[in-house]
């Protein structure tokens, strides 16, 4: 059976051992006990974001806490290369869909692109929801996925900043329907950090794209067709982890 996995503050798990009790508490714990109805007696996984887990048997609930008897801590090496996704924000909830999958594909950092031809504008307060937004299903995937390191959200970049991040890129790789060179074709470094730009339902500006190429991006395709932006950056992803960490 498949344990639940729930995400914990960072600093919980720090030298935690096999037969240390760990508890917890917060919004993760009320939702553990109101929602998933967690009985003591059920074995668990918590997570701490970072790549340590701990799985063990629940001891004791309370109204809101709960805490867990260790029997095994887990330490996973931070992955090598680095995936980035950059996701031009899109209308609907695309981009929501986009990072969903990103995660549950094993992607290391999601930032948010406010692209020329993105119709979806985040300023103010509405665009500080829309990260909370983008921060909580990043969560909810982790933790569906089973993952101990969640994703790291970015600072929204605007294309000046992400010309810059692609300056200091080992790789950077621009989907774009008219590239000629496959994404599947791409030579992966074997360290450092991994771009890929995904654009709004209208594609990449062609200002853009030049400045991208200039800065050191290479455009590729993924095949014939033309995938939206809430599965194009899934499945570059899913493509370049076949590569580098699926084997």
């Amino acid at each position: 059976m498949t344990l639940p996995v729930y995400l914990v503050a960072g600093g919980l798990l720090d030298g935690c051992e096999a037969g240390d009790v760990v508890r917890v508490d917060g919004p993760e714990a009320r939702h553990a006990v109101a929602v998933r109805r967690t009985r003591a007696g059920e074995r668990v996984v918590l997570a701490d974001g970072a790549g340590c887990s701990a799985e063990g048997e629940v001891a004791e609930v309370d109204r809101d806490t709960f805490a867990v008897r260790v029997d095994a801590v887990r330490d996973e090496p931070e992955p090598s290369p680095r995936f980035v996704l950059v996701q031009a924000l899109a209308k609907g909830d695309r981009d929501d869909q986009a990072v969903e999958a990103a995660t549950e594909c094993g992607v290391d950092e999601v930032v948010p692109w406010q692209a020329a031809r993105s119709v979806v504008r985040w300023r103010g307060e509405r665009g500080e929801r829309s990260r909370r937004k983008w921060d909580a299903v990043i969560v909810a995937a982790t933790k569906q996925s089973r993952r101990t390191r969640r994703p790291v959200l970015g600072a929204t970049a605007t294309t000046e900043a992400l010309v810059a991040r692609v300056g200091t890129a080992d790789l950077a790789l621009v989907l774009h329907e008219d590239a000629t060179l496959p994404l599947a074709g791409a030579t992966l470094p074997e360290a450092g950090e991994v771009l890929v730009v995904v654009g709004p339902e209208g594609g990449v500006a062609p200002e853009e794209l030049e400045a991208l190429e200039a800065a050191g991006a290479r455009p590729v395709r993924l095949g014939p067709t033309v995938l939206r932006s809430s599965s194009a950056g899934p499945a570059a992803l899913a493509v370049l982890s076949a590569a580098a960490r699926w084997r």
